[in-house]
């Protein structure tokens, strides 16, 4: 094998296996783990690993309302969220979070496991606002979901 410079990590298969009813079913998508406090992939027994179900649609949520919208041109359009243009703004706070929800709402309901976001609560700590909310599943399971921006 070569000598390089990049590692060679073993990537679990991820794929959707499972239609129910013409929709996705949520425990046959699988996303990788990854813990977004220390910014890397979870490894178990030195591999990143794959979750599914509703685990994997957290992953999936905090990703996308993350990632910038239309700034890398290797996600659609559709993908990612406009936060990043609402802060700075020196606009009234209750229109500040009246436009985090809508934005956040945007960036995920056009998923077709996601059947609504709502309930949203807004918990400012300096610099940082952790936004909660909840979400229901096209098959009508709920949990909460927070993000810290």
């Amino acid at each position: 094998m070569p000598e390089t410079i990049f590692p060679i990590v073993p990537v679990p298969s991820i794929s959707v296996t499972a239609q129910e009813a013409g929709s996705t079913v949520i425990s046959a998508v699988k996303e990788l783990a990854f813990d977004f406090g220390a910014s890397q992939l979870i490894l178990e027994d030195g591999n990143p690993k794959a979750v599914s179900g509703i685990e994997a649609l957290k992953i999936w949520i905090e990703k996308a309302i993350r990632t910038a919208r239309y700034r890398w041109p290797i996600y659609s359009f559709q993908y990612g969220s406009e936060l990043e243009d609402i802060f700075g703004s020196s606009t009234p706070s209750a229109a500040v979070d009246s436009e985090i929800e809508r934005v956040i709402r945007d960036a995920l309901i056009y998923d077709n496991r996601i059947q609504d976001v709502n309930s949203f609560i807004f918990e400012a700590d300096g610099d940082l606002l952790k936004v909660t909310f909840t979400v229901t599943t096209a098959q009508g399971a709920k949990f909460t979901q927070g993000v810290t921006i």
